[in-house]
Order: structure tokens, then C-alpha cells, then sequence
């Protein structure tokens, strides 16, 4: 049966979703022809509702900037998706204010029916999340402004403080953001070192946004970067191990961003910087199932017989 209101509020809610529509999109979505789209978007300006048109060749429609309209309707289970992954926000701290969770729950269940409102407060109360929450949490404005210097390419001042304390001012053409085990990194290329470099958000005390412009490289792998950046950063102790095994066998057991992986013809080279030899010796290689060779430092070797000695001393104890 045909039912123009459906379809109406529907091109209402995509608009919603989508910045921009245009006509033939709307047709083929709703399968109606572009004409009676064109009456169904006539309809809601009739309404009240200020869907702007752009005409011509690659003409649009779209909602009027700024126009905020709460969610006509959820199913089931868009209730649920929506509760689930504002849970997992709040529990791994990705939002910045946290009190912008809070809201978002409370709106979604001021606009759900009685019976929808009752289960997904039961999800709220119930469900325990055991991710590890978040070491640090940036300012609202340093990410915001980044993401949008990111998204535009555009040059960005900071003010920066490293991992030893020292401040410098830099000139930052940003590629993109990465969140990971509790931290907000940015990569992205530094006029002050003149190469690709990594910023940690918390360590931002002032950016700004600048008016030159940048072309971020089309296969710059913002991801991989920063996770090889974090295992080689210096620390204490410089590693290098070698690994009796396949590069496949060794990528299912150490991340990217714990050490660099390199197949050689003896094996797989692990190489690496940590600042405690006792938590590589025995939170990571005493898990390792196939043989290794450790090539520095020698403080490694001497942790691993120390680890082997109380080992065995554990073992050989009775009754």
C-alpha cells in the first residue's frame, strides 16, 4: 500500500543523517521518480521544516545549518546500538566531557516509548564493561581543533611538552588522530624537526589554527605510523631479539605497538624500547612459544636468568 507520509518522514530523517541529498539519490532510495521527490521535500518546507534546494547539474538537498531536530524514532534495536556504544564511551573515557554521555543517554530515553525507555535502562544498569578506562583526557578544544585541521589541511601551531618535560613551539600539517590504550595521539609533519613526528593531546598546551594550507599523502597509514612510533620510541633499553618463527606466527602474539616485526633469513627480528626489562622478560617473552635469540641488551639476558633461577626455585619447593 502507498503511504506518501512514510516516505516523507523518511527523507526527513536522511536528511538528517546525511548533509546532503540530491534528487536522484532521494528517488532511488524512496524508488519513487526525482518529480515526487520533488513534492515530498515541498511537503516538509510546507511543514515548517527548512530543507534548503541547490539547483543545477549537481544540485542538493539538504537541512538548514544549525537546525537541530530530535530523533523521530528508534527501533529496538537502534536503541541499543546507541545505548551500547555511549556505555563503551563513557566507560573507555573517548569523550572529552564526560557529561556529554550522560545527555546523550538521558535524550535517547526521553524520546523512546514507555516499553523501549524500561530495557534500555535495564542495559544502562546491568551491564558492566571491563575495557581499560582512559590514562589521560585531553581538552575539548585541542581535539576538536586538531580533527578539524585534519579534516580541512591545515597548518597547526603547538605548544608542546615531551615525555622529558621540555617545551617547544611547533608548526604541526596534521594527517590524522589515533586513540590507544588510554591516549589521544596526533601524526603528522613538523616544521621544527622537518619529518613525520607524533604528538601526544594531553602534552598540548596551546594550538592554534593557521591559514597555510597542505596535501596529506594519499598512502600515509596514520594508524600503523603512530603504533611503530610508540614501539621504537627511546625509552631506557633499546632491544633487539631475534625469533626462531614465521612473521605471521609472531604478529598473533606481539602488537604493533609493543615492537616492529622483521622477517630475516634466520627468523623474525623483533626490535624494540622499553623502561623495564623485567616486564619484557616476564610479561611478554616467557609467553613466547618458540625459541629466541636475545641480541641486546645483555642486562635482557641477565633479567631472563634471573626470572629462570626463581622459577625454579619455585618449582622445587614442597611440603
Amino acid at each position: 500500500m502507498y503511504f506518501p507520509a512514510t516516505r516523507v518522514l523518511t527523507i526527513l530523517e536522511m536528511l538528517q543523517t546525511r548533509q546532503r541529498l540530491s534528487g536522484p539519490e532521494l528517488a532511488a532510495r524512496l524508488e519513487v521518480n526525482t518529480r515526487t521527490v520533488r513534492r515530498y521535500i515541498t511537503m516538509l518546507q510546507d511543514l515548517g521544516f527548512p530543507v534548503e534546494a541547490e539547483r543545477g547539474r549537481h544540485g542538493f538537498y539538504r537541512l538548514r545549518a544549525g537546525f537541530k531536530l530530535p530523533p523521530l524514532m528508534f527501533t529496538e534495536e537502534e536503541a541499543l546500538a546507541l545505548t551500547l556504544g555511549l556505555l563503551a564511551v563513557r566507560r573507555l573515557g573517548l569523550t572529552v566531557a564526560p557529561p556529554a554521555v550522560e545527555g546523550a543517554l538521558a535524550k535517547i530515553e526521553r524520546v523512546l516509548p514507555q516499553s523501549l525507555q524500561e530495557r534500555v535502562r535495564a542495559v544502562q544498569e546491568t551491564l558492566s564493561l571491563t575495557f581499560p578506562p582512559t590514562s589521560t583526557t585531553p581538552k575539548s578544544e585541542t581535539l576538536l581543533t586538531l580533527c578539524l585541521a585534519a579534516q580541512q589541511e591545515r597548518r597547526v601551531y603547538l605548544r608542546y611538552q615531551n615525555w622529558q618535560g621540555e617545551e617547544s613551539e611547533r608548526e604541526v600539517d596534521v594527517y590524522g588522530l589515533v586513540y590507544r590504550a588510554g591516549y589521544w595521539y596526533s601524526a603528522g609533519y613538523c616544521h621544527l624537526r622537518r619529518d613525520l613526528r607524533v604528538f601526544r593531546l594531553d602534552r598540548i598546551s596551546v594550538v592554534e589554527m593557521r591559514d597555510e594550507t597542505f596535501t596529506r599523502p594519499d598512502d600515509f597509514d596514520c594508524v600503523d605510523y603512530v603504533m611503530r612510533s610508540l614501539a621504537t620510541t627511546p625509552i631506557t633499553w633499546p632491544v633487539e631479539i631475534l625469533l626462531e618463527t614465521t612473521l605471521a606466527e609472531a604478529r598473533e602474539v606481539i602488537l604493533p605497538a609493543v615492537a616492529i616485526l622483521e622477517e630475516t633469513e634466520r627468523g623474525v627480528m623483533m626490535r624494540c624500547s622499553v623502561g623495564n626489562l623485567t616486564w619484557l622478560a616476564e610479561g611478554l617473552l616467557t609467553r613466547l612459544e618458540w625459541p629466541f635469540i636475545v641480541l641486546q641488551p645483555p642486562e635482557l639476558r641477565a633479567e631472563l636468568h634471573k626470572l629462570a633461577a626463581r622459577l625454579e626455585r619455585m618449582a622445587a619447593r614442597t611440603l
